[in-house]
């Protein structure tokens, strides 16, 4: 039976982590090659057969899956179990395409609870702790995966899903929340709510777990600022099971990936090849445990960077930058790529809060426009001498400087930009080049 508490695991030797990858991936191989047809047909279209695959170094012989791979073989072309084994499944929001829909056992619900527990124990999470789960719940990983791995570490559990936020305050200085998990916006949201009413002395909140969407490091010191806590950002996807994949410790320097469970690799994103240690490249990961749902060598079309160096927190397994940025989502304005979270630093850096919205059109002369609506705060609405025309010309300089590009900025009164309760909704392209 698994244990998130077997410290052990997460302080392991790189002998001791490779020579569990080399048994569980062949395993693993040979199971997914009995078991799912659509991924058996892709090693045999690649010349590669289970037996080719004696140890995780072989892994480079695999075929990847990909995101259309998953909504090609949608429903169940890729289930390894019978259905009747299967106890749970999640979605993605389908936002584009077919829905990806992802099987679970209750082993598969077990692990991911461990997983899930070990990010609660790095945010120093304690039996004593009182968990605030606002996170969504349902078809949505976030509230199942934290509220695992609180019931699993032993702590009390607030289920309290998003929306609602007169609620969530009261609960959270009501029943002395310690810890709370939801998204970075929706924990801006809250605080603004908080601040909004003379409460934040009643708090007992001191770490948060935001994930489920890209947010910098400028959000972060804005998010411990106003709710007083230590920030801590936990990464996974659907497909591989949802949060918990990798997290933060107290370093706060990079995420731990549960490398037990799930093997990293980074690759060229245009070529496929596989990138040493230290370089910038797509995030690609294989379940080592998963039984109903286990992916081998998934393309997340995250970009991010690998590194072993020693961390301070005593954990062995191999850390993984924030995303900095997506290789799907990534806008290509202008001739020039750019990302959300370099607007949101600019932003941020020149004392404006992360709320905020790109909107991306074209003109008739196929131009590309990129507008950023940005929300004063409530302090600058209300200051008269607050110079709005000298501010916007400074975003726009500070957004030159950043992107290359000249964008334009329009400056929006405080609680303008509709709030998230899940993913914030950053961009709105219009010009029409991504079809579903």
């Amino acid at each position: 039976m698994s244990n998130y508490f077997q410290r052990e695991i997460e302080t392991a030797s790189r002998d001791e982590i490779v020579s569990l990858q080399n048994e569980r991936i062949v395993k693993q191989v040979q199971y997914v090659y009995d078991n799912v047809p659509y991924y058996r047909n892709r090693m045999e279209h690649k010349g590669v057969r289970p037996e080719d695959i004696k140890s995780i170094e072989d892994i480079h012989k695999l075929p990847f899956l990909t995101k259309d791979d998953l909504r090609e073989a949608y429903p169940y072309g890729l289930l390894a179990r019978p259905l009747e084994d299967c106890v749970r499944i999640h979605s993605t929001s389908g936002t584009t395409g077919r829905r990806v829909v992802a099987f679970y056992t209750q082993n598969d619900l077990d692990l991911w609870a461990d997983c899930c527990a070990r990010a609660i124990v790095a945010a120093g999470g304690t039996r004593e702790d009182v968990v605030h789960v606002c996170y969504g719940y349902g078809l949505f990983t976030g509230g199942s995966g934290l509220d695992a791995g609180s019931h699993r570490l032993g702590s009390l559990t607030l289920p309290m899903s998003s929306g609602n936020t007169d609620r969530q305050i009261q609960f959270m200085t009501d029943l002395g929340s310690t810890i709370l998990c939801c998204t970075p916006s929706y924990a801006a949201y809250l605080a603004e709510g908080i601040l909004e009413r003379g409460v934040r002395d009643q708090l007992k909140l001191k770490a948060g777990i935001f994930g489920a969407e890209a947010w910098t490091e400028e959000m972060r010191h804005d998010i411990e600022e106003s709710l007083g806590i230590k920030a801590y950002d936990i990464y996974g996807l659907t497909e591989i099971s949802g949060p918990g994949v990798s997290f933060e410790c107290e370093e706060q320097t990079g995420m731990h990936i549960n490398e037990d469970h799930f093997f990293a690799e980074v690759i060229d994103p245009d070529t496929g090849e596989v990138l040493p240690e230290g370089e910038k490249g797509e995030l690609v990961f294989t379940c080592l445990t998963k039984e109903a749902f286990p992916l081998i060598r998934y393309r997340t079309r995250d970009i991010c960077i690998l590194s072993r160096k020693k961390c301070s927190c005593g954990r062995t397994h191999v850390k993984m930058t924030k995303p900095l940025g997506r290789s799907d989502d990534m806008m290509i304005v202008k001739g020039v790529n750019v990302f959300p979270s370099q607007i949101e630093t600019v932003l941020i850096n020149q004392g404006f809060q992360a709320n905020y919205q790109i909107i991306v059109t074209r003109d008739k002369a196929h131009h590309d426009n990129i507008e950023v609506q940005v929300e004063l705060t409530p302090f600058m609405a209300a200051d008269e001498t607050f110079d709005r025309a000298q501010a916007t010309k400074k975003l726009v300089s500070g957004l030159k400087g950043m992107l290359g590009i000249l964008a334009d900025v329009k400056l929006v009164e405080p609680k303008t930009i509709e709030r998230s309760e899940g993913k914030a909704v950053r961009v709105i392209d219009k010009r029409g080049l991504y079809k579903g």
